[in-house]
């Protein structure tokens, strides 16, 4: 089973870019799932995306997961938010380093 075929059994594909089934057939590619490390831990909501990098690389292509620097620092910008908190440095590598 392809990446594609796998990802449409389990009900996770709604829309896809034109050629990008083709384009996974026909050569290894490269995807990425950012994480930003507004805690020291990984929840729920992450399952998805770290779930989809797997198939990706069972699937013969190249996963990465990257962990946020910057993003980590900037908290929520519209100051809505008090769940994404503006991070000190300690904090931040703290939570890179768990995560």
């Amino acid at each position: 089973m392809n990446f594609v075929e796998e990802l449409k059994w389990r009900g996770m594909v709604h829309d896809m870019m034109p050629g990008t089934e083709e384009l996974l057939a026909k050569e290894r590619v490269t995807a990425y799932l950012g994480i930003d490390p507004t805690a020291d831990s990984l929840h729920i909501g992450h399952l998805c995306g770290v779930m989809m990098l797997r198939h990706f690389q069972r699937c013969g292509h190249k996963p990465l997961a990257l962990i946020g620097g910057a993003t980590g620092m900037i908290g929520d910008p519209s100051g809505k938010s008090a769940e994404r908190n503006l991070l000190d440095e300690k904090t931040l590598f703290h939570n890179q380093e768990c995560i």
